[in-house]
C-alpha cells in the first residue's frame, strides 16, 4: 500500500525535517510512503477576499494535478471529522481495503484548502478545532498514522 501526503509549503527549520525523517524511517515497515511539497503561492497585494481565493484556487489545482482517478483522498479541515487515535486506525483499516490507488492525505497551506480539493476529498479529518501551523500538522499526521500502522498490527505503542 502507498501512502502520499500532498502538502503546501517546504520544511526548513531542522526540527521539522529531523522529525519527518524519524518517521518515515518508522513508516517503512508498514507502507510506501510519498511526501509531496507544493509551492505556497503568495499574495500579489492584500491578502483578503479575492486574494485568498486566488491563492486558494492555485494551490488547490496543484495539489488536484497529484491526485489519481483512483486514490482514497483525506483532507485535513477544522470542519472535518474528529477522531481518537485507535478510531482514526479503525478508519485507515478501511481507508486501505477501499483504496484500489494510493491513500492521500492533503494538508492545505495557510488558507486552507479549495473547493475543489473539498469537494474531491472521500473523508474530512479534523485534528482538532484549532488552527496549527502546516509543519506541525505535518508531524502529527505522521505520527498518527505510524500509531494506526501499530494498533492495527496489534503493536506496542506508547499512549
Amino acid at each position: 500500500m502507498k501512502i502520499k501526503i500532498i502538502c503546501i509549503g517546504k520544511l526548513k527549520e531542522r526540527y521539522w525535517t529531523e522529525a519527518i525523517a524519524e518517521y518515515t524511517k518508522r513508516m517503512k515497515a508498514y507502507a510506501a510512503l510519498d511526501i509531496v511539497e507544493l509551492k505556497e503561492e503568495r499574495a500579489a497585494g492584500i491578502e483578503q477576499g479575492s486574494e485568498i481565493t486566488r491563492i486558494l484556487n492555485s494551490e488547490g489545482e496543484q495539489i488536484l494535478k497529484r491526485i489519481g482517478e483512483r486514490d482514497y483522498v483525506i483532507t485535513l479541515e477544522i470542519e472535518g471529522k474528529n477522531l481518537s487515535s485507535v478510531q482514526l486506525a479503525e478508519h485507515m483499516e478501511k481507508w486501505l481495503e477501499k483504496a484500489s490507488g494510493s491513500l492521500v492525505f492533503v494538508i492545505g497551506g495557510s488558507h486552507g484548502l479549495s473547493e475543489g480539493v473539498k469537494a474531491r476529498a472521500n473523508f474530512k479529518l479534523s485534528f482538532s478545532k484549532q488552527t496549527f501551523p502546516h509543519q506541525m500538522m505535518r508531524v502529527m499526521l505522521l505520527e498518527q498514522i505510524y500509531r494506526s500502522f501499530k494498533i492495527i498490527r496489534g503493536e506496542e505503542y506508547h499512549k
